[in-house]
């Protein structure tokens, strides 16, 4: 008899199994609600990831729907950019892109409906005073002088908001629950307030504007969400959800499930801090490719699937955890390392000169374009007597247990031939300017060595052929395992976070080369096109990752 596999199902997949085996839904739908008021970051990957998987696991739906209610902060062009994220890693709307705002006149009718059933009333009090009668976590709040203005009176001081007749900040609906309840998010919270301000989607069409706790059980609940899943700091809100939707008399009203958010060591993910970066200079732009904003990640050359095998590796859960930055990089590494051709790059370029081949001649070698995948085939290297290795593959006075370039060393030039260190020169600061050596012509790709012993296999790029590139290398945006800012508020930065390499050596079949592509250079890690700063002129790459991981997967 087969032993038949057993599936773990995470807590979300089994309140869904439940909710569809007991009828309180015949079908799954998700959403993925951001306020367009920043760029999503790795954090928010989750939430899409999740939100999408569901819906697709269930033969479900799945919604993008911006939570616009706070026109203070939110501008068109966040709308653009999380479109954008959410395309990006493949999570399927349908096309139809929602908006909280296109439910305002909805939103109207279902305060007006509260107020008429003795659920809401317009409140006086300011901001600072509403916050001294809610008490305390220990102390019961203090009811709102207001609070027990007629129906008739309501409706008529709600109507006067909405048509303008009130300054901002004078008057606030608020929901009438209980001032005692030990929940504080359940002490007659505001419902709408009043700003006259012109709003991204809706212009200035409407002067007061629906609180978040309220708008979006209303938003879940028109457009048929059934599971509104959401991460662990709107757990404490959940009682106020479901009295929206339970007074308000939805038929088949959603259901609000909390998870814990995805916390990653080294990196800054807070919206107001990557806000501040950007504003004070101190990063190019949301998608400088040391942040992990996932337009920062996609600049920097992360790939939809290791994004999505990360989140898989990090689970679903109620339970707090911190994730290590190695395990992003470690899923880059596992995605490309079938994928990226393996090609030759010469970051800190020294000339290597063959004395004993012929000038003038080039012959072209063929290498592998992946080792570990041969589906990718082979391609033609340039080969002449001038050729640039790396500064660091020669040495005048070499330790022990150096097997590259030195005076009277033999190495293997990476698919080409052996050569010997004959001499070198050097500049009047000491600066080597040139190696020179002999090949042997026998050892063309390999052949004709047996018996002889190198250790040595060091890669090149013909001189002639060679293509200039800008090479970035990025850090960390802070020093790992220390806070963002220090006491003094400064910025807690890694003055290594990013290198700027100028006149590295290409060989010539990167000049196929488009933005966004991911190659491997050979030794020194993965490395893509840059979106923002290539142009036809000037080739510019990224460090997406190092060769070496500090991760091992369980």
């Amino acid at each position: 008899m087969e032993e038949q596999e057993v599936v773990s199902r995470h807590f979300i997949e089994q309140i869904m199994d439940k909710d569809l085996q007991e009828g309180t839904y015949t079908k799954i739908v998700t959403r993925f609600p951001p306020e367009p008021n920043g760029y999503l970051h790795i954090g928010h990957a989750k939430s899409i990831l999740l939100n999408y998987g569901l819906a697709q696991e269930y033969g479900g739906q799945f919604h993008l729907r911006f939570d616009d209610t706070n026109p203070t902060k939110e501008k068109t062009e966040f709308v653009d950019s999380i479109t954008k994220d959410v395309q990006w890693l493949g999570a399927d709307y349908g096309g139809t892109v929602y908006f909280a705002s296109d439910y305002f006149e909805q939103m109207y009718e279902a305060a007006v409906r509260l107020i008429k059933k003795g659920k809401a009333y317009v409140c006086d009090l300011t901001a600072d005073e509403i916050r001294e009668y809610r008490g305390t976590l220990t102390e019961a709040g203090t009811n709102s002088p207001y609070r027990e203005r007629s129906v008739e009176e309501n409706l008529a001081l709600f109507e006067a908001m909405k048509n303008g007749e009130f300054a901002d900040g004078s008057k606030v609906l608020r929901a009438k629950i209980d001032m005692a309840a030990p929940n504080m998010n359940m002490r007659d919270p505001v419902l709408y307030r009043v700003a006259h301000m012109e709003h991204h989607n809706t212009g200035d069409t409407w002067c007061i504007y629906p609180m978040y706790d309220f708008a979006h059980p209303i938003e879940d609940a028109i457009e048929g969400v059934t599971h509104s899943i959401c991460t662990l700091e709107f757990e404490d809100h959940r009682p106020l959800y479901d009295w929206v939707v339970r007074e308000l008399e939805y038929p088949h009203p959603p259901k609000q499930i909390e998870f814990a958010k995805l916390y990653l060591k080294g990196v800054v993910t807070g919206k107001r801090y990557i806000k501040q970066l950007v504003e004070e200079g101190i990063v190019d732009g949301w998608d400088d490719p040391r942040l992990v904003s996932l337009s920062a990640l996609r600049r920097r050359g992360f790939t939809p699937e290791s994004i999505k095998m990360f989140m898989n590796l990090t689970g679903v859960s109620k339970a707090q955890s911190t994730c290590d930055y190695a395990m992003l990089e470690y899923c880059i590494r596992e995605d490309l390392k079938m994928k990226a051709n393996r090609m030759m790059a010469v970051l800190d370029p020294v000339k290597l000169i063959i004395d004993n081949y012929p000038e003038g001649q080039v012959e072209y070698m063929e290498v592998e374009n992946n080792q570990e995948n041969p589906e990718l085939g082979t391609r033609m290297v340039p080969f002449s007597r001038e050729l640039y290795i790396e500064r660091e593959d020669f040495m005048e006075d070499p330790p022990k247990k150096y097997f590259r370039l030195y005076k009277g060393n033999e190495v293997r030039l990476k698919g080409a031939y052996f050569v010997t260190c004959v001499d070198y020169c050097k500049d009047a600061d000491g600066r080597i300017t040139e190696i020179h050596a002999t090949y042997d012509p026998e050892t063309k790709s390999g052949s004709g060595f047996e018996g002889r012993k190198v250790k040595g296999t060091i890669h090149w790029v013909d001189a002639g052929s060679s293509l200039d590139a800008e090479v970035r290398l990025y850090e960390n945006i802070v020093k790992e395992d220390e806070p963002v800012r220090n006491e003094d508020g400064s910025w807690n930065l890694n003055p290594n976070s990013l290198t700027v390499l100028k006149n590295c050596k290409l060989e010539r079949n990167f000049q196929n080369a488009k933005a966004g592509m991911a190659f491997q250079f050979m030794r020194h890690g993965y490395f893509c096109v840059d979106i923002k700063d290539t142009t036809e002129e000037t080739l510019v790459f990224n460090r997406i990752v190092s060769l070496k991981s500090s991760y091992k997967p369980n």
